[in-house]
């Protein structure tokens, strides 16, 4: 029995840093401010012609499509008061294969999150106060760490790091499009992905910083209820 519960307790402190690091990209993926601050910031609506509003219904577009039950995207705009479809279909080719990684995430978050809730549970019940808390430490310091890592590869090389990223993701070459004509990599260039990218790990670092204080709490008021 002590071997199970060591073992529930490394899952646990392995689920954390997937659990808080699928939150952040599935809360990137879900954010109209960032989408809307990466048009801003990089000038998108002067790069693809398309007026604000345009822009906003492309983010509401995509964000709805990632979350529906839909194969494929068919997302029309206006521009110059003409309606167009806006992605041709590498892109929608393309943007299939992202939502699946989405949905991934999305299964990878329900399935840490349930486990992460049944052993904290079980933890409480059985009053393992202590057990509960040190897991709660040792996934935030794994996340930190996972983080740092992270970081340290954006800040050094974002350009390959998002190359292995997507050699690693993606099973065909339907994401090297071309920024003069496909409109997805001119509503999200190089810039955005870097933006996206500190965002989820400012996100998750939260996350860890805020796990780990409630655990480190935890830990200090059972040691002394036990003193």
């Amino acid at each position: 029995m002590k071997i199970f519960y060591g073992i529930t307790k490394w899952l646990f402190i392995l689920c954390l840093p997937m659990l808080l690091f699928s939150a952040s990209i599935g809360g990137a993926a879900n954010c109209a401010a960032l989408y809307r601050h990466g048009f801003d910031k990089y000038e998108v609506g002067q790069t693809t012609g398309l007026s604000d509003a345009e822009l906003d219904k492309a983010a509401g577009g995509l964000i709805g499509y990632f979350n529906s039950g839909e194969e494929t995207i068919s997302l029309t705009v206006m521009k110059d008061g003409q309606s167009f479809t806006l992605f041709n279909d590498k892109e929608v080719a393309h943007l299939k294969d992202v939502k699946t990684l989405f949905w991934l995430d999305y299964w990878i978050f329900l399935g840490t999150l349930v486990y992460a809730l049944v052993y904290a549970s079980f933890s409480i019940w059985r009053k393992e106060w202590r057990r509960l808390a040190h897991g709660l430490v040792w996934g935030s310091g794994l996340t930190l760490g996972l983080m740092l890592l992270l970081g340290i590869g954006a800040m050094l090389n974002f350009d390959q790091l998002f190359l292995q990223f997507h050699l690693l993701s993606f099973t065909n070459e339907l994401w090297q499009l071309d920024p003069s004509k496909d409109y997805l990599i001119m509503l999200f260039p190089r810039g955005f992905w870097y933006d996206a990218t500190v965002f989820i790990a400012i996100a998750t670092t939260v996350g860890a910083v805020v796990m780990g204080g409630v655990g480190g709490i935890t830990y200090s008021s059972a040691g002394r209820s036990r003193g």
